[in-house]
C-alpha cells in the first residue's frame, strides 16, 4: 500500500504486468528522476502484434528493463508494430527511437511534436517535485564544440540545463557511440481529434497543451478508456510549463477541463502511478492546486512587493527544488494572472520583475 507521505507516481517499478483495459497491458520501466520511480509502458494487442505506449528513457538499463517486460508478457520484439508517445519528455519518448530502429514500428505522436534535438524545447522537466534531469543525442553546442544545455530564460536570466555530472555522462555516452540512444523521427502525427485504430478499435487523439505544447491523450469512446499521459496523473500535480508559449496555465486548464467532460470515461490510464476511475474528481482537485498556488503568490508578492521569478519561486518552493523548474512552473502563474489584469511586470537588468495586483 501506498503510505500517506509516499505519492504513487513514486513507487519503484513493479515486475507485475497487469492487463489494466481489455486488450491493455501495463508494463511499469524504472526510471532515476527526482520525484519519479517508474513510467507507465502500455502494450495494446490486435491481430497484427503491439502497439507500446510511452516506452521509457533513453539507455540501456531502460531498454533491458522493456526487454525483460515484454518477455514476461510474452511479446516477442518483432511483433512490435506502433510506438505511440505521448509528449516530448525524455522518460516518454526516450525508448521510442530505438524501438523503431530494432523493429521497423511506426513513431505515433501529435502533430506538434518537438524534442531539444529539432532545436526548440517546450517544456521542463517533469513536475513540480523534480529538478531538470534527462539525457539525449545531437544536442546543440557552445563554443569548441562543447556540448551546450543553457537556453535564455523568458523571465530572464539563463535556463542552466541538466547538472553538470549529467553532461558529463551524456559526453562519455556520445563518444561511445550512443547504441541506446537514438531520436525517434514521427512517421504519424494526430491532429486533434484524428482518429486511429489500435487494440481492435478506434481511438481519439486529443490535444491538451500545459505540461508541454504537444502532450497527446488518446480516447477510446466505445470502451470508456483514456491515455492519459502527464496530462492527469493520480497523486501528483502535473508540472506547468514557463516555456509553453503564452498562457500556459490557461491552456492547461482549458485541456483539463476538456478531458473532465468526455461522456463514459471508465478507466484512466496515466504515465505515472495506478490507473483510476473518477477523472471530474481528479480534475477538480489539480485545479484547485493551482487555485491555491495563485493564492500564495499573491500573498508573497503582498509581502516582497515588486520581485524577480527567481526570488518569488524561493518564496513558492521549499529549498530542494529551487531552480529553473521551479521558476518555470512560477513565471508559468505569474504570466496567467498578468494576462488576466492581475499582475503588473517590468524589466530591469534583463530580468522581469513582477508586483500581483489582484
Amino acid at each position: 500500500m501506498t503510505s500517506r507521505s509516499t505519492k504513487q507516481e513514486q513507487l519503484p517499478a513493479s515486475e507485475e504486468i497487469a492487463e489494466v483495459a481489455p486488450g491493455v497491458l501495463r508494463l511499469q520501466l524504472p526510471i532515476d528522476l527526482p520525484g519519479l520511480g517508474h513510467v507507465n509502458t502500455y502494450a495494446l494487442e490486435d491481430g497484427d502484434g503491439f502497439a507500446l505506449v510511452d516506452p521509457g528513457l533513453p539507455g540501456e538499463a531502460s531498454w533491458r528493463a522493456l526487454l525483460t517486460r515484454l518477455d514476461a508478457a510474452g511479446i516477442p520484439l518483432a511483433r512490435v508494430h506502433t510506438v505511440i508517445v505521448t509528449h516530448s519528455h525524455p522518460d516518454h519518448f526516450g525508448g521510442a527511437g530505438l524501438l523503431a530502429a530494432e523493429t521497423g514500428a511506426r513513431v505515433v505522436t501529435s502533430s506538434r511534436f518537438r524534442t531539444i534535438f529539432d532545436g526548440r524545447l517546450d517544456g521542463d522537466a517533469e513536475l513540480e517535485e523534480r529538478r531538470p534531469d534527462g539525457d539525449g543525442a545531437d544536442q546543440p553546442e557552445g563554443q569548441d564544440g562543447e556540448l551546450d544545455f543553457r537556453r535564455p530564460a523568458p523571465w530572464g536570466g539563463t535556463i542552466e540545463g541538466p547538472p553538470p555530472d549529467k553532461v558529463a555522462l551524456f559526453r562519455q555516452r556520445l563518444a561511445n557511440g550512443l547504441p541506446f540512444f537514438r531520436v525517434p523521427e514521427p512517421t504519424h502525427r494526430l491532429d486533434d481529434a484524428d482518429t486511429i485504430t489500435l487494440a481492435r478499435r478506434e481511438w481519439v487523439a486529443l490535444y491538451t497543451p500545459g505540461h508541454t505544447d504537444d502532450h497527446l491523450c488518446l480516447f477510446d469512446p466505445d470502451g470508456g478508456v483514456i491515455l492519459a499521459g502527464d496530462h492527469v496523473l493520480p497523486t501528483i500535480t502535473p508540472h506547468i510549463s514557463g516555456l509553453v508559449e503564452g498562457d500556459s496555465l490557461a491552456r492547461y486548464v482549458d485541456s483539463l477541463d476538456r478531458v473532465a467532460q468526455l461522456a463514459g470515461v471508465t478507466t484512466v490510464l496515466p504515465a505515472h502511478g495506478h490507473p483510476f476511475r473518477d477523472l471530474p474528481r481528479r480534475v477538480a482537485e489539480i485545479k484547485r492546486h493551482h487555485d491555491e498556488r495563485l493564492d500564495r503568490l499573491r500573498a508573497i508578492s503582498a509581502g516582497l512587493g515588486w520581485a524577480t521569478v527567481e526570488a518569488l519561486s524561493h518564496e513558492l518552493f521549499a529549498p530542494r527544488n529551487w531552480g529553473s523548474m521551479a521558476e518555470s512552473e512560477t513565471y508559468a502563474h505569474l504570466e496567467h494572472l498578468r494576462a488576466r489584469g492581475g499582475a503588473l511586470v517590468r524589466e530591469e537588468a534583463g530580468l522581469l520583475h513582477y508586483l500581483v495586483t489582484g
